[in-house]
Protein backbone atom coordinates (compact mmCIF):
# COMPACT_ATOMS: atom_id res chain seq x y z
CA UNK A 1 0.00 0.00 0.00
CA UNK A 2 2.67 2.48 1.02
CA UNK A 3 4.55 1.54 -2.25
CA UNK A 4 1.09 1.95 -4.53
CA UNK A 5 0.97 5.12 -2.28
CA UNK A 6 4.41 6.47 -3.59
CA UNK A 7 4.07 5.53 -7.24
CA UNK A 8 0.87 6.83 -7.83
CA UNK A 9 2.34 10.31 -6.67
CA UNK A 10 5.80 9.92 -8.57
CA UNK A 11 3.98 9.45 -11.27
CA UNK A 12 1.83 12.47 -10.91
CA UNK A 13 4.65 14.65 -9.93
CA UNK A 14 6.21 12.78 -13.04
CA UNK A 15 3.29 13.66 -15.60
CA UNK A 16 3.02 17.70 -14.43
CA UNK A 17 6.74 18.05 -14.70
CA UNK A 18 6.78 16.27 -18.26
CA UNK A 19 3.51 19.10 -19.30
CA UNK A 20 5.67 21.60 -17.68
CA UNK A 21 8.84 21.27 -19.18
CA UNK A 22 6.77 20.35 -22.55
CA UNK A 23 5.11 23.51 -21.90
CA UNK A 24 8.39 25.67 -21.58
CA UNK A 25 9.87 23.52 -24.22
CA UNK A 26 7.00 25.05 -26.71
CA UNK A 27 7.20 28.72 -25.60
CA UNK A 28 10.39 28.87 -25.96
CA UNK A 29 10.14 27.42 -29.92
CA UNK A 30 7.77 29.50 -31.03
CA UNK A 31 9.36 32.75 -29.10
CA UNK A 32 12.70 31.63 -31.00
CA UNK A 33 10.54 31.41 -34.44
CA UNK A 34 8.66 35.15 -33.50
CA UNK A 35 12.18 36.47 -33.00
CA UNK A 36 13.63 34.85 -36.47
CA UNK A 37 10.41 35.79 -38.06
CA UNK A 38 10.63 39.47 -36.90
CA UNK A 39 14.22 40.13 -37.16
CA UNK A 40 14.07 38.34 -41.09
CA UNK A 41 11.34 40.62 -41.96
CA UNK A 42 13.00 43.81 -40.18
CA UNK A 43 16.21 42.80 -42.35
CA UNK A 44 14.35 42.43 -46.00
CA UNK A 45 12.27 45.28 -45.09
CA UNK A 46 15.63 47.55 -44.47
CA UNK A 47 17.32 46.23 -47.45
CA UNK A 48 14.41 46.74 -49.53
CA UNK A 49 14.42 50.41 -48.86
CA UNK A 50 18.01 50.52 -49.27
CA UNK A 51 18.17 49.22 -52.35
CA UNK A 52 15.29 51.12 -53.88
CA UNK A 53 17.20 54.04 -52.85
CA UNK A 54 20.43 52.09 -54.78
CA UNK A 55 18.15 52.24 -57.27
CA UNK A 56 17.28 56.08 -57.52
CA UNK A 57 21.03 57.10 -57.10
CA UNK A 58 22.09 54.54 -60.00
CA UNK A 59 19.34 56.18 -62.01
CA UNK A 60 20.11 60.04 -61.03
CA UNK A 61 23.63 59.09 -61.14
CA UNK A 62 23.25 57.57 -65.09
CA UNK A 63 21.30 60.75 -66.15
CA UNK A 64 24.12 63.19 -64.47
CA UNK A 65 26.52 61.54 -66.27
CA UNK A 66 24.56 61.12 -69.48
CA UNK A 67 23.68 64.89 -69.16
CA UNK A 68 26.96 66.04 -68.05
CA UNK A 69 29.77 64.07 -69.61
CA UNK A 70 28.67 61.93 -72.54
CA UNK A 71 26.83 64.66 -74.29
CA UNK A 72 29.23 67.72 -73.70
CA UNK A 73 32.28 65.75 -74.63
CA UNK A 74 30.60 63.47 -77.95
CA UNK A 75 29.70 67.53 -78.76
CA UNK A 76 32.88 68.59 -77.49
CA UNK A 77 35.67 66.01 -78.65
CA UNK A 78 33.66 63.60 -81.25
CA UNK A 79 33.84 60.51 -78.85
CA UNK A 80 34.27 59.42 -75.62
CA UNK A 81 37.62 58.43 -74.70
CA UNK A 82 38.78 58.13 -71.06
CA UNK A 83 42.27 57.79 -71.31
CA UNK A 84 42.48 61.39 -72.26
CA UNK A 85 42.93 62.76 -69.06
CA UNK A 86 40.11 66.20 -69.31
CA UNK A 87 37.70 63.65 -70.49
CA UNK A 88 38.52 61.32 -67.46
CA UNK A 89 38.59 64.58 -65.20
CA UNK A 90 35.02 65.78 -66.04
CA UNK A 91 33.37 62.34 -65.94
CA UNK A 92 34.88 62.22 -62.09
CA UNK A 93 33.95 65.46 -60.94
CA UNK A 94 30.46 64.73 -62.54
CA UNK A 95 30.29 61.21 -60.18
CA UNK A 96 31.92 62.99 -57.01
CA UNK A 97 29.64 65.99 -57.50
CA UNK A 98 26.47 63.37 -57.48
CA UNK A 99 27.33 61.07 -55.04
CA UNK A 100 28.45 63.15 -52.31
CA UNK A 101 27.07 62.75 -48.80
CA UNK A 102 25.25 59.51 -49.84
CA UNK A 103 27.76 56.97 -48.29
CA UNK A 104 29.19 55.94 -51.30
CA UNK A 105 32.61 54.37 -50.82
CA UNK A 106 33.08 53.56 -54.33
CA UNK A 107 32.32 53.92 -58.02
CA UNK A 108 33.22 51.94 -60.92
CA UNK A 109 32.44 51.81 -64.73
CA UNK A 110 32.97 48.63 -67.15
CA UNK A 111 33.76 49.02 -70.81
CA UNK A 112 32.53 46.27 -73.21
CA UNK A 113 35.75 44.66 -72.84
CA UNK A 114 34.75 43.72 -69.14
CA UNK A 115 37.61 46.01 -67.96
CA UNK A 116 37.57 49.07 -65.18
CA UNK A 117 37.76 52.02 -67.54
CA UNK A 118 36.72 54.18 -64.48
CA UNK A 119 36.55 53.80 -60.69
CA UNK A 120 37.36 56.49 -57.62
CA UNK A 121 40.08 54.01 -57.04
CA UNK A 122 42.64 55.12 -59.64
CA UNK A 123 44.52 51.89 -59.13
CA UNK A 124 42.24 49.76 -60.60
CA UNK A 125 41.64 51.80 -63.92
CA UNK A 126 42.56 49.82 -66.80
CA UNK A 127 42.41 46.70 -64.73
CA UNK A 128 40.79 43.15 -65.88
CA UNK A 129 38.80 40.55 -63.96
CA UNK A 130 36.75 42.15 -61.27
CA UNK A 131 33.77 42.05 -63.56
CA UNK A 132 31.46 39.17 -62.24
CA UNK A 133 28.38 37.27 -63.32
CA UNK A 134 26.41 40.19 -62.20
CA UNK A 135 28.38 42.70 -64.59
CA UNK A 136 27.88 39.82 -67.41
CA UNK A 137 24.23 39.88 -66.78
CA UNK A 138 24.12 43.51 -66.67
CA UNK A 139 26.10 44.30 -69.96
CA UNK A 140 24.35 41.36 -72.08
CA UNK A 141 20.59 41.51 -70.83
CA UNK A 142 20.58 44.88 -69.49
CA UNK A 143 19.39 43.85 -65.97
CA UNK A 144 20.39 45.56 -62.64
CA UNK A 145 21.27 43.77 -59.55
CA UNK A 146 21.81 44.06 -55.89
CA UNK A 147 24.61 42.46 -53.44
CA UNK A 148 25.26 42.82 -49.43
CA UNK A 149 28.56 42.54 -48.27
CA UNK A 150 28.81 41.45 -44.63
CA UNK A 151 32.19 41.67 -43.09
CA UNK A 152 30.69 40.41 -39.76
CA UNK A 153 28.61 37.25 -40.98
CA UNK A 154 24.72 36.96 -40.20
CA UNK A 155 24.95 36.60 -36.71
CA UNK A 156 28.50 38.09 -35.99
CA UNK A 157 26.96 41.69 -36.03
CA UNK A 158 24.77 40.76 -32.80
CA UNK A 159 27.96 40.90 -30.63
CA UNK A 160 29.62 43.63 -32.53
CA UNK A 161 28.27 47.19 -30.16
CA UNK A 162 31.02 48.96 -32.40
CA UNK A 163 31.26 48.25 -36.03
CA UNK A 164 33.19 50.06 -37.94
CA UNK A 165 32.84 52.06 -40.86
CA UNK A 166 31.88 49.68 -44.13
CA UNK A 167 31.29 46.74 -42.12
CA UNK A 168 28.01 46.29 -44.46
CA UNK A 169 27.65 47.94 -47.57
CA UNK A 170 25.14 47.34 -50.59
CA UNK A 171 26.55 46.82 -54.01
CA UNK A 172 24.77 48.12 -56.56
CA UNK A 173 25.17 46.97 -60.41
CA UNK A 174 23.53 49.14 -63.60
CA UNK A 175 23.52 49.27 -66.72
CA UNK A 176 24.89 52.70 -67.87
CA UNK A 177 22.45 53.71 -70.64
CA UNK A 178 21.59 56.49 -73.03
CA UNK A 179 18.74 58.63 -71.92
CA UNK A 180 17.04 58.78 -75.47
CA UNK A 181 18.19 56.03 -78.01
CA UNK A 182 20.56 57.41 -80.77
CA UNK A 183 20.04 54.25 -83.09
CA UNK A 184 16.51 53.74 -83.97
CA UNK A 185 14.02 51.10 -82.74
CA UNK A 186 15.44 51.40 -79.22
CA UNK A 187 13.59 53.70 -77.44
CA UNK A 188 15.35 52.40 -73.64
CA UNK A 189 18.72 53.72 -75.64
CA UNK A 190 21.72 51.74 -76.38
CA UNK A 191 24.13 50.42 -72.87
CA UNK A 192 27.11 52.01 -72.63
CA UNK A 193 29.04 50.64 -69.99
CA UNK A 194 28.07 49.12 -66.50
CA UNK A 195 27.96 51.29 -63.69
CA UNK A 196 29.01 49.72 -60.26
CA UNK A 197 29.05 51.64 -56.79
CA UNK A 198 28.63 50.66 -53.12
CA UNK A 199 27.34 52.31 -50.11
CA UNK A 200 28.01 51.70 -46.55
CA UNK A 201 24.67 50.81 -45.33
CA UNK A 202 26.47 50.12 -41.52
CA UNK A 203 24.37 52.47 -39.77
CA UNK A 204 20.99 51.36 -41.23
CA UNK A 205 21.82 47.83 -40.73
CA UNK A 206 22.86 48.45 -36.93
CA UNK A 207 19.28 49.47 -36.34
CA UNK A 208 18.20 46.56 -37.67
CA UNK A 209 20.85 44.57 -35.59
CA UNK A 210 19.52 46.18 -32.49
CA UNK A 211 15.72 45.08 -33.04
CA UNK A 212 17.48 41.74 -33.23
CA UNK A 213 18.99 42.13 -30.19
CA UNK A 214 15.94 43.49 -28.31
CA UNK A 215 14.33 40.47 -29.88
CA UNK A 216 17.12 38.54 -28.85
CA UNK A 217 17.29 39.49 -24.82
CA UNK A 218 13.19 39.87 -24.63
CA UNK A 219 12.91 36.33 -25.46
CA UNK A 220 15.45 35.31 -23.37
CA UNK A 221 14.32 37.41 -20.56
CA UNK A 222 10.99 36.09 -20.86
CA UNK A 223 12.16 32.26 -20.82
CA UNK A 224 14.12 32.77 -17.82
CA UNK A 225 11.52 34.33 -16.19
CA UNK A 226 9.14 31.50 -17.09
CA UNK A 227 11.90 28.88 -16.56
CA UNK A 228 11.96 29.97 -12.80
CA UNK A 229 8.86 30.45 -12.39
CA UNK A 230 8.10 26.99 -13.50
CA UNK A 231 11.07 25.17 -11.60
CA UNK A 232 9.45 27.21 -8.31
CA UNK A 233 6.12 25.94 -9.18
CA UNK A 234 7.69 22.32 -9.33
CA UNK A 235 9.64 22.30 -6.44
CA UNK A 236 6.40 23.40 -4.73
CA UNK A 237 4.40 20.71 -6.12
CA UNK A 238 7.14 18.23 -5.54
CA UNK A 239 7.71 19.65 -1.41
CA UNK A 240 3.46 19.24 -1.48
CA UNK A 241 3.17 15.80 -3.16
CA UNK A 242 6.56 14.52 -0.93
CA UNK A 243 4.53 15.85 2.16
CA UNK A 244 0.85 14.35 1.16
CA UNK A 245 2.37 11.04 0.42
CA UNK A 246 4.56 11.22 3.86
CA UNK A 247 0.82 12.23 5.50
CA UNK A 248 -0.59 9.42 3.71
CA UNK A 249 2.15 7.39 4.89
CA UNK A 250 1.91 8.16 8.19
CA UNK A 251 -2.09 8.15 8.24
CA UNK A 252 -1.79 4.19 6.83
CA UNK A 253 0.75 3.17 9.77
CA UNK A 254 -1.08 4.45 12.32
CA UNK A 255 -4.09 3.12 10.97
CA UNK A 256 -2.25 0.06 11.18
CA UNK A 257 -1.30 0.34 14.37
CA UNK A 258 -4.71 1.50 15.70
CA UNK A 259 -6.15 -1.77 14.16
CA UNK A 260 -2.67 -4.08 15.75
CA UNK A 261 -3.95 -2.18 19.27
CA UNK A 262 -7.32 -2.68 19.25
CA UNK A 263 -7.11 -6.33 17.94
CA UNK A 264 -4.62 -6.44 20.96
CA UNK A 265 -6.80 -4.72 23.23
CA UNK A 266 -9.23 -6.99 22.74
CA UNK A 267 -7.40 -10.31 23.23
CA UNK A 268 -5.95 -8.87 26.62
CA UNK A 269 -9.27 -7.50 27.81
CA UNK A 270 -10.95 -11.21 27.38
CA UNK A 271 -7.70 -12.47 29.16
CA UNK A 272 -7.60 -10.20 31.48
CA UNK A 273 -11.45 -10.82 32.68
CA UNK A 274 -10.72 -14.28 32.87
CA UNK A 275 -8.21 -13.60 34.71
CA UNK A 276 -9.68 -11.30 37.07
CA UNK A 277 -12.22 -13.67 39.25
CA UNK A 278 -9.83 -16.11 40.49
CA UNK A 279 -7.20 -13.10 40.67
CA UNK A 280 -9.66 -11.56 43.32
CA UNK A 281 -10.41 -14.87 45.08
CA UNK A 282 -6.16 -15.45 45.51
CA UNK A 283 -5.76 -12.00 46.47
CA UNK A 284 -8.88 -12.54 49.25
CA UNK A 285 -7.63 -15.53 50.15
CA UNK A 286 -3.97 -14.61 50.84
CA UNK A 287 -5.25 -11.29 52.87
CA UNK A 288 -7.63 -13.56 54.96
CA UNK A 289 -4.62 -16.04 55.90
CA UNK A 290 -2.01 -13.31 56.71
CA UNK A 291 -4.57 -11.75 59.47
CA UNK A 292 -4.61 -15.02 60.57
CA UNK A 293 -0.95 -15.53 60.27
CA UNK A 294 0.30 -12.96 61.70
CA UNK A 295 1.43 -14.18 64.89
CA UNK A 296 2.80 -17.19 63.33
CA UNK A 297 5.83 -18.24 62.41
CA UNK A 298 8.23 -15.48 60.27
CA UNK A 299 8.03 -17.74 56.81
CA UNK A 300 4.84 -18.50 56.13
CA UNK A 301 3.77 -14.85 57.26
CA UNK A 302 6.48 -13.55 54.46
CA UNK A 303 5.28 -15.90 51.64
CA UNK A 304 1.34 -14.89 52.48
CA UNK A 305 2.64 -11.64 52.37
CA UNK A 306 4.41 -12.04 49.03
CA UNK A 307 1.39 -13.51 47.75
CA UNK A 308 -0.64 -11.09 49.07
CA UNK A 309 1.41 -8.23 47.29
CA UNK A 310 1.78 -9.88 43.45
CA UNK A 311 -1.45 -10.77 43.55
CA UNK A 312 -2.34 -6.65 44.89
CA UNK A 313 0.21 -5.85 41.67
CA UNK A 314 -1.01 -8.06 39.39
CA UNK A 315 -5.15 -7.37 39.72
CA UNK A 316 -3.64 -3.54 39.30
CA UNK A 317 -1.67 -4.62 36.03
CA UNK A 318 -5.02 -6.99 34.72
CA UNK A 319 -7.16 -3.54 35.82
CA UNK A 320 -5.18 -0.64 33.59
CA UNK A 321 -5.68 -3.30 30.56
CA UNK A 322 -9.35 -3.67 31.32
CA UNK A 323 -9.09 0.59 31.79
CA UNK A 324 -7.18 0.75 28.58
CA UNK A 325 -9.20 -1.57 26.40
CA UNK A 326 -12.45 -0.79 27.11
CA UNK A 327 -12.04 2.88 28.57
CA UNK A 328 -15.29 4.13 30.76
CA UNK A 329 -17.25 6.85 29.30
CA UNK A 330 -16.71 9.34 32.18
CA UNK A 331 -19.66 11.15 33.73
CA UNK A 332 -20.43 15.09 33.36
CA UNK A 333 -20.08 16.59 36.78
CA UNK A 334 -18.77 20.19 37.98
CA UNK A 335 -15.19 19.02 39.36
CA UNK A 336 -12.71 21.23 40.99
CA UNK A 337 -9.35 20.62 40.09
CA UNK A 338 -7.78 21.70 43.44
CA UNK A 339 -10.00 19.15 45.43
CA UNK A 340 -8.88 16.60 42.86
CA UNK A 341 -4.62 17.58 43.08
CA UNK A 342 -4.91 18.00 47.35
CA UNK A 343 -6.66 14.48 47.57
CA UNK A 344 -3.92 13.26 45.35
CA UNK A 345 -0.82 14.49 46.98
CA UNK A 346 -2.57 13.61 50.75
CA UNK A 347 -2.32 10.16 49.00
CA UNK A 348 1.00 10.27 48.10
CA UNK A 349 2.43 12.69 50.73
CA UNK A 350 3.64 10.10 52.87
CA UNK A 351 5.42 8.46 50.07
CA UNK A 352 7.07 11.63 49.29
CA UNK A 353 8.09 12.08 53.04
CA UNK A 354 9.78 8.85 52.77
CA UNK A 355 11.87 10.19 49.58
CA UNK A 356 12.53 13.69 51.32
CA UNK A 357 10.37 15.49 48.05
CA UNK A 358 9.45 18.88 48.48
CA UNK A 359 6.23 19.52 47.10
CA UNK A 360 4.77 22.77 46.31
CA UNK A 361 1.54 23.70 45.55
CA UNK A 362 0.53 26.38 42.95
CA UNK A 363 -3.28 26.61 42.84
CA UNK A 364 -6.42 27.76 44.47
CA UNK A 365 -9.85 26.54 44.77
CA UNK A 366 -12.76 27.16 42.09
CA UNK A 367 -10.96 26.08 38.92
CA UNK A 368 -13.62 23.88 38.34
CA UNK A 369 -14.09 21.91 34.72
CA UNK A 370 -16.96 19.29 33.68
CA UNK A 371 -15.94 15.58 34.08
CA UNK A 372 -15.68 12.38 36.08
CA UNK A 373 -14.19 13.29 39.38
CA UNK A 374 -12.57 9.37 39.95
CA UNK A 375 -11.03 9.85 36.22
CA UNK A 376 -9.53 12.67 36.62
CA UNK A 377 -8.45 11.62 39.93
CA UNK A 378 -6.71 8.52 38.62
CA UNK A 379 -4.81 10.76 36.32
CA UNK A 380 -3.55 13.18 38.36
CA UNK A 381 -2.65 10.48 40.77
CA UNK A 382 -0.65 8.76 37.84
CA UNK A 383 1.23 11.79 37.08
CA UNK A 384 2.65 12.41 40.56
CA UNK A 385 3.15 8.82 41.02
CA UNK A 386 5.37 8.65 37.66
CA UNK A 387 7.12 11.95 38.78
CA UNK A 388 7.93 10.20 42.15
CA UNK A 389 9.38 6.90 40.13
CA UNK A 390 11.19 9.88 37.87
CA UNK A 391 12.94 11.03 41.34
CA UNK A 392 13.81 7.76 42.93
CA UNK A 393 15.54 6.57 39.17
CA UNK A 394 17.53 9.74 39.24
CA UNK A 395 21.16 8.64 40.23
CA UNK A 396 22.81 11.66 39.49
CA UNK A 397 20.72 14.38 41.47
CA UNK A 398 22.09 17.76 40.71
CA UNK A 399 19.09 19.52 42.57
CA UNK A 400 17.16 18.42 45.47
CA UNK A 401 14.29 16.42 44.52
CA UNK A 402 11.00 18.59 44.48
CA UNK A 403 7.66 18.11 42.90
CA UNK A 404 5.52 21.28 41.65
CA UNK A 405 1.51 21.14 40.95
CA UNK A 406 0.67 24.48 39.89
CA UNK A 407 -3.08 24.76 38.31
CA UNK A 408 -4.89 28.04 36.38
CA UNK A 409 -7.31 29.32 34.45
CA UNK A 410 -6.74 31.33 31.05
CA UNK A 411 -8.53 32.21 28.13
CA UNK A 412 -10.98 29.19 27.11
CA UNK A 413 -8.71 26.59 29.29
CA UNK A 414 -7.88 25.02 32.50
CA UNK A 415 -3.93 24.12 32.68
CA UNK A 416 -2.91 22.05 35.44
CA UNK A 417 0.86 21.45 35.12
CA UNK A 418 3.13 18.65 37.25
CA UNK A 419 6.96 19.53 37.02
CA UNK A 420 9.84 17.35 38.95
CA UNK A 421 13.22 18.22 39.15
CA UNK A 422 14.14 14.90 37.63
CA UNK A 423 16.52 13.67 34.84
CA UNK A 424 13.42 14.78 32.17
CA UNK A 425 12.20 13.40 29.44
CA UNK A 426 14.53 11.23 27.14
CA UNK A 427 14.74 12.48 23.76
CA UNK A 428 14.77 9.87 21.64
CA UNK A 429 11.62 8.52 23.50
CA UNK A 430 9.70 11.17 24.58
CA UNK A 431 7.79 11.11 20.93
CA UNK A 432 6.69 7.55 22.21
CA UNK A 433 5.91 7.60 26.24
CA UNK A 434 1.68 7.97 25.16
CA UNK A 435 2.46 4.64 22.90
CA UNK A 436 0.54 2.12 24.67
CA UNK A 437 2.66 -0.81 25.67
CA UNK A 438 5.62 1.30 25.59
CA UNK A 439 7.84 1.32 28.66
CA UNK A 440 11.15 2.32 30.32
CA UNK A 441 10.49 0.74 33.59
CA UNK A 442 11.15 -2.74 34.78
CA UNK A 443 8.33 -3.33 35.64
CA UNK A 444 5.79 -1.40 33.86
CA UNK A 445 3.24 -2.05 31.42
CA UNK A 446 3.22 1.10 29.15
CA UNK A 447 -0.40 1.86 29.35
CA UNK A 448 -0.21 4.74 32.76
CA UNK A 449 -0.06 7.36 30.10
CA UNK A 450 -1.78 6.02 27.42
CA UNK A 451 -4.80 5.70 30.22
CA UNK A 452 -4.21 9.15 31.16
CA UNK A 453 -4.51 10.30 27.75
CA UNK A 454 -7.38 8.54 27.18
CA UNK A 455 -8.77 9.98 30.32
CA UNK A 456 -8.13 13.85 29.23
CA UNK A 457 -9.33 12.99 25.78
CA UNK A 458 -12.32 11.74 27.17
CA UNK A 459 -12.93 14.85 29.05
CA UNK A 460 -12.12 17.12 25.57
CA UNK A 461 -8.69 17.66 27.45
CA UNK A 462 -5.00 16.98 25.79
CA UNK A 463 -1.60 15.83 27.47
CA UNK A 464 1.78 17.20 26.35
CA UNK A 465 5.20 16.18 27.57
CA UNK A 466 7.82 18.48 27.96
CA UNK A 467 11.40 18.95 29.31
CA UNK A 468 11.69 22.51 31.09
CA UNK A 469 14.25 24.87 30.29
CA UNK A 470 15.70 24.61 34.12
CA UNK A 471 15.52 20.50 33.52
CA UNK A 472 13.30 18.33 34.82
CA UNK A 473 9.85 17.17 32.75
CA UNK A 474 6.95 18.52 33.02
CA UNK A 475 3.79 17.63 32.14
CA UNK A 476 0.74 19.57 31.05
CA UNK A 477 -2.88 18.98 31.32
CA UNK A 478 -5.62 21.09 29.25
CA UNK A 479 -9.15 21.25 30.15
CA UNK A 480 -11.90 23.04 28.66
CA UNK A 481 -13.82 25.33 31.50
CA UNK A 482 -16.62 24.13 33.15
Amino acid sequence: MKKTARSEGDQYLGLVKFLSWSSLALILLVNLFLSIFLSNYARQDVLSKQKEFALLLAENLNHQIYQRFTLPTVIGFGRVELSQPAQYDRLEKTVLSTIHSFHVSEVRIYDFDKRVSFSTDKELVGQTGYAGTAILEALEQGTSSFQLVSRTGMFGGIFDFHPKPDAVTLRTIYPLRTERSLVPGNPQGFIMGVLEFSQDITDDYQKVVDFQRIIIITTLTSSLLLFFILRVIISRAGRINAQRIADRERLERELQQQEKLAGMGRMVAGIAHEIRNPLGIIRSTAELLLKRNKEADGVNAKLLGAIFDESKRLSKTVGDFLDYARPKTPRQDVVDLAVICDQALTFLEQKCEEMGVAVARDYRPGLTVRGDKDLLYRAVYNIVSNALDALAEDKEKARPASISVAAAAGGDAVTLTVADSGPGFCPENKDRLLDPFFTTKDAGTGLGLAIVRNILESHGGALALENASEGGARVVMTFPPA
